[in-house]
């Protein structure tokens, strides 16, 4: 079998294109979710905050499912990056609403503080609002 059979160049280029801007998209929407947060995700996960590790993981692959609907819903590059970015500022709207309807405590405060539960639960509010804006787009 000739290799033009199985895969064309064409799709090898296009199939890393989208990996490399989505991807691209995917660290510049996790790195804002890095500023938003009032202390330094990096440095408490290298400290051994499994909590920040919790919640982090939650935001990666509720985002991931976010660019995986925005590359398998639109045609082009630049519509799956838009909706990508949508897509984060739907779940930046999220994380607000979330510490919103928390008033009787700061949830950033208690996942700095180690509070797994807490982190479980964000980090399930980020893959809901993931899993729900990725079935949104369309």
């Amino acid at each position: 079998m000739i290799w033009s059979e199985i895969m064309d160049f064409q799709e090898l280029w296009s199939t890393l294109l989208y990996f490399v801007v989505l991807m691209g998209v995917t660290v510049g929407c996790m790195a804002i979710f890095e500023l938003i947060t009032p202390f330094n995700d990096r440095e408490e996960m290298k400290n051994g905050n499994t909590a920040v590790a919790i919640q982090f993981a939650g935001k990666i692959v509720g985002l991931s499912l976010v660019m995986f609907s925005s590359i398998f819903h639109n045609a082009s590059l630049l519509a799956a990056s838009v909706w990508g970015i949508i897509g984060f500022i739907l779940m930046l709207i999220g994380y607000f609403i979330f510490e919103f309807l928390t008033p009787a405590f700061k949830v950033d405060q208690e996942i700095k503080n180690g509070n797994n539960s807490v982190a479980i639960v964000a980090a399930s509010i980020s893959l809901a609002i993931g899993i729900i804006v990725a079935g949104s787009i369309s």
